[in-house]
């Protein structure tokens, strides 16, 4: 039995994970390499749009992989009568946003892998291996959840996330810039680790959170983002009542709004820096790497922070 009385640990509200039928993994490349190994794959093929772990698995694995282009709606560029039946086609649901689209792909493309990273709250579509991503949207130090047809036995072992926690606590008590350097310390700690079990330390977080809230803020922050910027946003975004999106992508050719956010303090992610060496300089990834601005709408923002980043972009864009 677990010990009784001594001293208290963190203490932390006793939820329902959001993808409890899920297999709880701790990172999401080994849930794709997981993926792999089950579905014995002779070739997979890869947006160039993708972070580069999305590799990882398959120099573990030893499976060849090819990349394939996306166009300006985030989509394949792709003849799918090329795919034959050892060959294996993953598509990122990018920002969260390509759900509609998903539904349509899995009755034309045969051998899907879903990539939810950016898409935590999308539904799974029924006998399409999907995997997901935790630490993209709340603050946990790892874990990945994946949805696999294939009924499998496996042993692995629990992972232990306890040294890849300082971060979190860091940024809590001294701020995002003093925990950056152990934030990237953990996460270059993640490299090369072997599938393992969610974690119990990031189950528990994942417990924690009150997802039906984080849901609510989400919406109501890109809309308003959604309200405000759409005329000066050059990225047609279309987007289902359902969607829970990870970020706002805005689209602007004025090269100085990102620094300018930055010395704001407002901090932008670049998807991908990869990218920018992998493809051509009038390739639609590299244009999307330098050009668009990923605007932050999670759990911790409300109507007050998104309105200064509005106004920001606003005042910017009306300069000469």
């Amino acid at each position: 039995m677990n010990s009784v009385g001594g001293y208290f640990e963190l203490e932390l509200r006793k939820g329902k994970e959001y993808h409890p039928n899920a297999i709880a993994l701790n990172t999401g490349r080994n849930a794709l390499e997981l993926i792999l190994k089950v579905k014995k794959y002779k070739k997979v093929y890869i947006p160039y749009y993708t972070c580069y772990v999305i590799l990882e698995p398959f120099e573990k694995t030893k499976i060849s992989y090819e990349f394939y282009s996306i166009d300006k709606n985030f989509e394949p560029i792709f003849d799918y009568n090329l795919l034959n039946s050892e060959d294996g086609f993953l598509y990122t649901n990018y920002f969260g946003l390509k759900d509609r689209f998903i539904e349509e792909l899995a009755n034309e493309c045969s051998n899907l892998i879903i990539d939810n990273s950016q898409a935590f709250f999308s539904a799974p579509i029924n006998n399409i291996p999907t995997f997901y991503s935790c630490r993209k949207f709340f603050g946990v130090p790892d874990g990945a959840y994946l949805y696999l047809d294939n009924i499998i036995e496996f042993d692995f072992p629990i992972d232990n996330s306890e040294d890849r926690f300082s971060h979190l606590l860091k940024r809590i008590d001294l701020g995002a810039e003093e925990g950056y350097k152990t934030y990237k310390e953990n996460e270059n700690n993640l490299v090369g680790q072997p599938i393992k079990q969610m974690s119990i330390l990031t189950r528990a977080l994942l417990r924690n959170i009150d997802y039906k809230k984080v849901i609510k803020i989400r919406k109501e922050n890109f809309l308003y983002y959604q309200q405000n910027l759409s005329l000066v946003n050059d990225f047609n975004i279309i987007m289902d009542k359902e969607t829970v999106p990870m970020n706002y992508p805005f689209f602007s050719k004025k090269n100085k709004l990102k620094q300018l956010l930055i010395n704001n303090k407002i901090f932008i992610p670049t998807y991908w820096p990869n990218v920018i060496s992998w493809s051509d300089k009038n390739s639609l990834e590299y244009i999307f790497s330098t050009k668009m601005i990923f605007l932050p709408i999670d759990q911790r923002y409300d109507n007050d922070n998104i309105s200064k980043i509005v106004k920001i972009i606003k005042s910017n864009n009306h300069e000469h």
